[in-house]
């Protein structure tokens, strides 16, 4: 099948995060099963554009801020639209959120009545931002009800869907797959630990609570290295201020994008402190590379890091993140335990080929029903 995977915004700072490393994941195994996948999105931060990216075929148009004040809810990539070729895709992958990047790709979707499915990533929820109700009534409710399959990560976004679009949706779970990667690169026994929090610097993933965390352990005589990588969204400049005189605690800026895995092989520990996270795959790769985990009750990956005790879920308190750090750290042959126990519970639970095969099971559904039903030609193949 041709398949197009579309998804807001590919930068060098991977500053949008995790939809991007899902949507080149699944097209990476999509392509081993034997599909022709491209990936499509806004480009900002690139002297040269990419053309691919993990070997996936990319195409992109120039992404601008029309109103920096709303975010990724003001990107818009408006050359995107001409530079699709319609006529050659079976099935389109929306990796739908309210922007203007995604918003005009799903209204063509529609109008060359090309089969799709939806994956909002939890970017969907009733209320988002002020233009939520008037992009629902305009057009999000009818993407995701004409949608052949809503795939959504936990129940709670099952109903924040439904709440959107009302009942009748064609929903089906989906996790967001791992690809195998390398596991972790023990150093010297001499060596000092690091702990390492590797996300966007914003208030919801709460850096403030990892740096003080770092600085009450530092205080307190604990012998490790605390490292925040990842680009600053709000909170860079508190945290370059908090940080200042503190030897054992730095912040890095962003690693290239695709580059999270290898980097986090050279740390001792991840923490993620945010609250209000429905699924990040920054938990799932650190876990894929046999990394201990501290993160909230506020992520949705509480349970399953719980249920294999890969790591240490806590209230999202800097006292307890503070204990949990510790702790792991007090234990290395502990915390390398639950290390290899989520690497082999990412591996056997969310690897790639077993979602792959799942949407593959999808799109050949999705495309048999569309062709079925009304016609999907929409001009002559190349």
């Amino acid at each position: 099948m041709q398949i197009l995977h579309a998804v807001t915004l590919i930068s060098p700072d991977a500053a949008y995060g995790g939809p991007v490393q899902v949507a080149l994941n699944q097209a990476v195994a999509l392509r081993r099963l034997g599909h022709q996948v491209q990936v499509a999105a806004g480009v900002r931060g690139y002297r040269v554009p990419p053309t691919e990216q993990q070997g996936v075929p990319l195409v992109t148009a120039p992404a601008r801020f029309i109103a920096p004040g709303l975010g990724f809810a003001s990107l818009a990539a408006p050359a995107l639209l001409r530079r699709v070729s319609w006529s050659e895709l079976d099935l389109v992958h929306l990796h739908l959120a309210r922007d203007l990047v995604m918003l005009p790709l799903a209204a063509a979707v529609l109008r060359y009545r090309l089969p799709y499915v939806v994956q909002p990533h939890g970017m969907l929820v009733a209320r988002s931002n002020p233009l939520a109700p008037m992009l629902d009534l305009a057009l999000v409710r009818r993407v995701l009800r004409g949608a052949r399959a809503v795939f959504h990560l936990t129940e709670g976004e099952r109903d924040a869907l439904t709440e959107v679009a009302g009942p009748g949706l064609r929903l089906v779970a989906l996790p967001n797959g791992v690809p195998e990667y390398r596991s972790v690169e023990p150093g010297p026994a001499e060596s000092v630990p690091e702990v390492l929090y590797l996300a966007r610097l914003q208030e919801r993933k709460r850096p403030l609570d990892f740096v003080d965390a770092g600085i009450a352990l530092l205080d307190a005589g604990v012998r490790a290295r605390f490292t925040l990588v990842g680009p600053d969204e709000g909170e860079g400049g508190t945290v370059g201020r908090r940080i200042a005189g503190h030897a054992g605690i730095r912040w890095t800026g962003p690693v290239p994008a695709g580059a999270g895995p290898a980097r986090m092989r050279r740390a001792s520990v991840f923490v993620l402190p945010a609250v209000d996270e429905p699924y990040p795959m920054a938990v799932l790769e650190a876990m894929a590379v046999g990394l201990p985990v501290v993160l909230t009750t506020g992520c949705d990956l509480a349970d399953f890091v719980r249920d294999t005790r890969s790591g240490v879920v806590v209230e999202p308190k800097v006292a307890a993140l503070t204990t949990a750090i510790g702790d792991l750290l007090a234990d290395p042959a502990e915390a390398r335990a639950a290390g290899e126990r989520g690497r082999s519970a990412v591996r056997d639970l969310l690897g790639m080929p077993t979602v792959a095969r799942r949407l593959d099971g999808v799109y050949r559904a999705a495309q048999t029903a569309a062709v079925g039903g009304r016609p999907i030609s929409v001009g002559p193949r190349r």
